[in-house]
């Protein structure tokens, strides 16, 4: 069948939302970590392995492919990872898109990147409470409830008996004792499972996503390194969505496998042509109509929200000058992106090739 579906199934262009969804928040590689650090997944490290959906799609439905590319160039700012940022008085700045993952070809900056990131004076990422690990637990201590169920709810209690074995099973493949995580609330489980085991064991080894990173090259360096968030506030963003709409997620990732290999790799080669306007399109594109209330409210609640708040506190910073702002990349693109608000705010914003 020449559509979308031959190639990604229902449940894979869900888990694509749900691993977009995930990566709009930053602190989750260290969440991955500590859970991992608790013996609660695998330790090998399998080599990354995995398909490029679009591409596929490209060559079994062009049809749906050509309608993805226009609806993507006719997207606000939606191509170009790193913009320019000036103002009368100001030395100019950068804002960067970034992916929070560890994959090399993320990792490794483009070469305009690299320069404006090297001549900097400040590096601006969205929450520095990573960087500091009893903070960073201190902050979630306080607040368990956003995490874990602390009532007598399980995960279990909230499945059908058909999703519990699809969850168990995933689970089990993963080698994650579904007893261990009764009590963990599902989006905070999906974190676990939406990224390959490769790069989840990336992370558990040390190796740092994108956005850490720059922080911690920026402070051998002895730049200073700013944030425009707390992880209490991305915590509570995500655990504000519907609790449906975390359940439907963990359950068809799960029904997956090994296919979140070619969602992951579908992602990166977007990031890497700086394709950040054909996100949303490609999920839209081969979507269920009535999926989309639950997903324009996600983009409501942890983007373009989001995007206010990062402008605010980055104002400030800005205003100094000679800033570099890396932030991830689905906070650019659109008439409520990144690039459009600090247009707003008086800047002139060009995309840097």
């Amino acid at each position: 069948m020449k559509r979308a579906i031959a190639i990604a199934d229902r449940a894979a262009l869900v888990s694509l939302k749900l691993l977009v969804a995930l990566n709009a928040l930053f602190f989750l590689s260290f969440l991955i970590v500590l859970l991992l650090a608790m013996g609660r997944a695998h330790a090998e490290a399998p080599a990354c392995a995995g398909a490029d959906l679009l591409s596929a799609l490209q060559k079994e439905d062009p049809a749906t492919y050509a309608r993805i590319e226009t609806e993507a160039a006719a997207t606000l700012n939606g191509k170009g990872l790193l913009w320019k940022l000036e103002k009368s008085g100001e030395k100019p700045s950068f804002l960067f898109g970034t992916m929070h993952m560890t994959d090399p070809r993320v990792t490794t900056l483009p070469p305009a990147a690299r320069k404006a990131y090297d001549a900097a004076g400040t590096i601006i990422i969205e929450t520095t409470d990573v960087l500091d690990k009893q903070k960073m637990m201190e902050a979630m201590l306080k607040e368990p409830e956003l995490m874990m169920f602390t009532d007598n709810t399980t995960l279990s209690s909230l499945l059908s008996p058909e999703d519990a074995a699809v969850v168990n099973k995933g689970l089990d493949a993963r080698g994650i004792p579904p007893a261990s995580v009764s009590k963990m609330k599902p989006w905070l489980l999906s974190a676990m499972v939406a990224l390959p085991v490769c790069e989840v064991a990336r992370q558990a080894g040390g190796a740092p996503v994108l956005d850490v990173k720059l922080a911690q090259d920026a402070k051998a360096n002895g730049k200073p390194v700013e944030g425009l968030e707390t992880a209490a506030s991305q915590l509570r963003a995500m655990a504000s969505l519907p609790l449906a709409f975390h359940i439907k997620g963990l359950v068809e990732t799960l029904k997956l496998g090994d296919k979140i290999n070619d969602i992951n790799e579908t992602m990166i080669v977007l990031y890497q042509r700086g394709d950040t306007g054909t996100f949303w399109p490609l999920l839209r594109s081969i979507s269920p109509d009535e999926e989309d209330a639950g997903y324009a409210e996600f983009d409501r609640t942890m983007i373009t929200g989001r995007n206010k708040v990062m402008a605010d506190h980055a104002a400030p910073i800005l205003a100094k000058g000679n800033a570099f702002m890396a932030v991830g990349a689905m906070h650019l693109p659109g008439p409520e992106g990144l690039v459009e608000d600090f247009r707003k705010a008086g800047y002139t914003v060009t995309a840097v090739d």
